[in-house]
C-alpha cells in the first residue's frame, strides 16, 4: 500500500489518473490507499474517453464498467450484490464489471452499512442508476445511426439496431453518450422481472478471488510512509480516568518513541474516544511492550462499583413491576384474573460482545488543515463527522477511505476508533495507525444490552392464550447518547416488542427503567435478540402448559392471516425507517415460514431418546423467519446440534446465495449469543478472549444447515440480521423437547448438566 500517492482520490479523480492500454483502462479495483500509475498524458486522455452518469456508475473506452460501492464489504458480498443491481439494468457483461470503493461522503447519500438495508434501500435507486446509462448508451447509437433511438435496445454489452441487426459496443459509445443530458432516473423505464439477467440469480464474489489470495486490504492491511503504530491503555470503568501515570518504563522499550494521554471522557459516551494513555512506537510488538510497562492509577469513576451479578438481579426485580405501558389493548388484568390458568416465566439475556474476527483498527493522517482516515468502519459519513468534531475540522477537511472489514456485526458503525487514531497521529505529528488486541475489543467495546424480561399469560378452559402481559427492561442504546437515559427508544421497542404477532386479544406491553453502566450499541438483530428470545420461548411453554403441540400452538397464537395496524392501536412504530403500506406486519408472512421450515425438517417424525426438536420464529428487519433446531442431549448433559432448518421470506431476493449464507452465519452467530456473555466486576469488563467469552466453535455448530428462500416478488427486505433472534429460542425449545429442562437464563452453560 502506498498511501501518498491515493491519499486523496475520489472516484471521478481515479477515472481521469487511472492508465493502461492506450492510457484508457481502469485498473481493476481502488481500494483506499493503493497505488494508482499513469502519467498526465494518460490522465488527459481518460478524462476525455471516460464517461460518468451520475454517482454509481462509470465506464471507459474499452467498456469497462466500474461500479461504485457506497456501502462497506464485511463479508455480506454487498459489493457483489449492488453491482449485480446496476449491471443488471445496464445490460452489462459481468466480466468487463469491476467494483471501486466510495470514501465517506454525503453525496451517496445513506452510508451506513447497518440495519440490513443495503439492498431495500437501495434496490430501486441502482436499478434506475443503471437503467439511465443504458438508456443514453440507446439514445448514442441511435444518433450514430441516425435512426429513431427507439428501434435500439442494449443486450450484453452491445447496442443493437433492431431492423438491421448491427452492434456498437459500450465502449465504442462511451464519447457520444457523455455528450447527452442525464435523463431523470424515475421516468426512464425499468425492466420486466421475467427479463432480469442477475438480479435473483447467484453471481461470482468480486472479492472473493482477492480474500483468497490475501490481496484484499483490511483495516489492519494499510501501511504508510513513515507510519507508526499505538496501542491505548483504556479506563477499566467506563468514564475513568488517569489519577497518576509512570510511563519511565514504557519509554524504556525498544521502538517505543511516545507516550501520551487521550483526552478524558465526558458523557455521553457518543462515538469519542474512551480516553487513557497511547503507546506509540515504531512497531506494534513494540507497543504492546510499552504498554504493559505503564504503571497507571486509575480514577474508576462512578461506575467503578458496576457489578453485572447483581446489577442481573435488579433488572429481573424490575420486571416483575409495573412498568411504562407502550401497547394496551383489551383488559388484561381482567382477562388474567378469569382465566382457567395462568403461566409465568422470567427470561434473562446478559451482555454481549460482537466480537468480529478483526478488531477494530484505523489509521490516521492529521496535518493542520486536513485529516484523512483508513478504517474498516461501517459508518464512513458518522467516522468523518466524529472526527472533524474531535479535532474541531470542519466535515470537509476528514477524508475517510473505507477498507474492507473482516466482520463487523454493528460494533464497526461506532467511530470511536477512527477518533482515538485522529487524536494520536495529531499528537504523534505522524501518521499512526491504532490497533486494538482481542482483548481490547472486548473489553472496551459498545455492548449488547443486558435484559431481564417477566412474560404472564392465562389461557382458557381448552388451553387457548386469552391474555399476555409482558415487561422488559434493559439499559437503553439511547444512554450512550443521552446520559442518564432509563428508558427504552422506541426504536428498541419496535424490536420484536410491540409489534408481538400474536393474537390475543388482551395484551399489555410494559417498558421498566435500566440505567447503563456500559456503552450500549448495537450487536446483529439488537434488541430482537432478547425480545424474540423471551417471546418465543414462552409460546413454548403455554404449549405444554396447554398439552399441545409447540409448532401447531405457536401457529395458533400468530392466529388467521391478517395485516397488523399497531398505528390504530396508538403504537409508536417506525417500521425499521420503511413505510408500513409497502412493508406491512403480515403475520401469513409469518405462518408461511414457520410451516416450511417444520415441513423440512420433517417436524412430526419419530425421535430418538435425547433428541429433540424445538421451533421459533420471528419478523425483523421487515423479513420473516422461522428457524428448526434439532439437538440432542445426553445423561451427562452435552449438547449436540445435528440439523437445524431455516425459512427465510425476504421478498425480492438480488443473489440467493448470498441470502443462504446468511442464514447460515446468522444462525451460528444466534447460537454464539446462547453461548457466551460479557461480565463485570469493579466496573471492568472481565471477559478478555475466547478463551472466557464463549462462540461457537466448529464442534458446537450445526452439522447440517438447510436453507429454504420463500419465493416473492415483495420488495426485498433484510438478510444480515433477521436470520439471528429466533435461533436461541429454537434451540432452547429443542433443548426442552429432548431432556425436559427449560433454559430461560442464558447463557446456556452448565445448566444442562445434573
Amino acid at each position: 500500500m502506498n498511501g501518498p500517492a491515493t491519499a486523496t482520490l475520489k472516484r471521478r479523480d481515479f477515472l481521469k489518473t487511472a492508465a493502461g492500454g492506450a492510457g484508457l483502462v481502469i485498473g481493476v479495483q481502488l481500494l483506499p490507499g493503493c497505488a494508482v500509475s499513469g502519467d498526465g498524458n494518460a490522465a488527459a486522455a481518460a478524462a476525455e474517453t471516460s464517461w460518468s452518469p451520475g454517482l454509481f456508475v462509470a465506464i471507459d473506452s474499452t467498456g469497462k464498467v466500474s461500479v461504485t460501492c457506497h456501502r462497506s464489504e464485511m463479508g455480506q458480498q454487498i459489493r457483489t450484490s449492488l453491482a449485480q443491481i446496476i449491471a443488471d439494468e445496464l445490460e452489462a457483461d459481468w466480466d468487463k464489471v469491476v467494483v471501486v470503493q466510495a470514501s465517506g461522503d454525503p453525496k451517496y447519500g445513506d452510508q451506513n452499512t447497518d440495519g440490513s438495508r443495503s439492498v431495500r434501500r437501495n434496490l430501486t435507486r441502482l436499478r434506475q442508476a443503471g437503467a439511465s446509462a443504458r438508456r443514453m448508451l440507446e439514445q448514442a447509437a441511435a444518433r450514430q445511426w441516425q435512426v429513431p433511438a427507439g428501434e435500439c435496445y442494449a443486450e450484453l454489452h452491445q447496442v443493437i439496431h433492431r431492423p438491421s441487426g448491427r452492434r456498437l459496443g459500450y465502449g465504442e459509445l462511451v464519447r457520444a453518450a457523455a455528450q447527452l443530458p442525464l435523463p431523470d432516473p424515475t421516468e426512464v423505464p425499468l425492466k420486466a422481472r421475467k427479463d432480469w439477467r442477475y438480479i435473483g440469480r447467484q453471481q461470482p464474489s468480486v472479492d472473493l478471488p482477492a480474500v483468497l489470495t490475501g490481496r484484499a486490504v483490511y483495516g489492519y492491511d494499510v501501511q504508510l510512509p513513515g507510519m507508526k503504530v499505538a496501542v491505548i491503555e483504556r479506563p477499566p470503568a467506563l468514564f475513568g480516568k488517569v489519577k497518576k501515570l509512570d510511563d519511565s518504563a514504557a519509554l524504556k522499550v525498544s521502538g517505543v518513541e511516545q507516550v501520551i494521554e487521550l483526552p478524558v471522557l465526558e458523557p455521553p459516551a457518543a462515538f469519542k474516544a474512551l480516553g487513557g494513555v497511547a503507546v506509540i512506537a515504531s512497531n506494534s510488538w513494540a507497543a504492546i511492550q510499552g504498554r504493559r510497562a505503564l504503571n497507571i492509577d486509575w480514577d474508576a469513576g462512578a461506575n467503578a462499583a458496576y457489578d453485572s451479578e447483581a446489577y442481573a438481579r435488579q433488572l429481573l426485580e424490575a420486571a416483575h413491576k409495573p412498568g411504562r405501558a407502550v401497547r394496551n389493548q383489551g383488559d388484561v388484568e381482567r382477562a388474567l384474573s378469569g382465566a382457567a390458568q395462568r403461566v409465568k416465566a422470567e427470561y434473562y439475556v446478559p451482555h454481549l460482545s460482537q466480537a468480529p474476527m478483526e478488531p477494530p483498527c484505523a489509521t490516521a493522517r492529521v496535518s493542520a488543515t486536513a485529516a484523512e482516515i483508513w478504517a474498516c468502519t461501517q459508518t464512513p459519513q458518522a467516522t468523518r463527522r466524529s472526527v472533524a468534531a474531535a479535532l474541531g475540522f470542519e466535515e470537509q477537511q476528514v477524508t475517510v477511505h473505507v477498507t474492507m472489514l473482516g466482520g463487523g456485526f454493528g460494533r464497526k458503525s461506532k467511530p470511536d476508533f477512527s477518533v482515538e487514531a485522529a487524536l494520536v497521529a495529531r499528537a504523534a505529528g505522524a501518521p499512526v495507525k491504532v490497533m486494538w488486541t482481542r482483548e481490547d475489543d472486548i473489553r472496551n467495546g459498545y455492548y449488547h444490552s443486558v435484559s431481564a424480561q417477566c412474560i404472564e399469560a392465562g389461557q382458557d378452559r381448552n388451553g387457548k392464550t386469552v391474555a399476555w402481559k409482558h415487561c422488559t427492561v434493559f439499559p437503553s442504546i439511547s444512554a450512550t447518547f443521552a446520559h442518564g437515559t432509563k428508558s427504552g427508544s422506541a426504536g428498541e421497542m419496535r424490536m420484536g416488542f410491540v409489534d408481538n404477532p400474536f393474537d390475543i386479544a388482551n395484551m399489555r406491553l410494559e417498558n421498566g427503567e435500566a440505567e447503563a453502566h456500559l456503552r450500549i450499541g448495537w450487536l446483529r438483530a439488537v434488541a430482537n435478540v432478547y425480545h424474540a428470545f423471551a417471546t418465543q420461548s414462552f409460546a413454548s411453554e403455554l404449549a405444554a402448559a396447554a398439552g399441545r403441540d409447540p409448532k401447531d400452538y405457536l401457529l395458533e397464537l400468530i392466529g388467521e392471516p391478517r395485516i397488523i395496524d399497531l398505528a390504530a392501536q396508538g403504537v409508536e412504530y417506525d417500521n425499521y425507517g420503511d413505510p408500513i403500506e409497502t412493508y406491512p406486519i403480515d403475520t401469513g408472512r409469518l405462518a408461511n415460514v414457520v410451516n416450511i421450515a417444520a415441513e423440512r425438517a420433517d417436524w412430526s417424525r419419530p425421535r430418538p431418546k435425547g433428541h429433540g426438536l424445538g421451533i421459533a420464529v420471528h419478523r425483523s428487519f421487515l423479513s420473516y423467519v422461522a428457524t428448526v433446531v434439532e439437538v440432542s442431549v445426553s445423561p451427562e448433559g452435552q449438547l449436540r446440534i445435528p440439523a437445524i432448518y431455516v425459512a427465510i421470506d425476504a421478498g425480492t431476493v438480488v443473489n440467493p446465495d448470498h441470502v443462504r449464507a446468511q442464514c447460515e452465519g446468522g444462525s451460528v452467530y444466534g447460537l454464539s449469543c446462547a453461548l457466551g456473555q460479557i461480565t463485570a466486576k469493579n466496573g471492568a469488563v472481565v471477559e478478555g478472549n475466547f478463551d472466557d467469552f464463549l462462540v461457537a466453535r466448529i464442534n458446537d455448530a450445526p452439522a447440517k444447515i438447510d436453507v429454504h428462500i420463500v419465493a416473492s416478488d415483495a420488495p426485498p427486505g433484510g438478510v444480515g440480521e433477521p436470520p439471528t433472534p429466533p435461533f436461541a429460542p429454537a434451540l432452547c425449545n429443542a433443548i426442552y423437547a429432548a431432556s425436559g429442562k427449560r433454559i430461560r437464563k442464558l447463557p446456556i452453560g452448565g445448566q444442562l448438566r445434573g
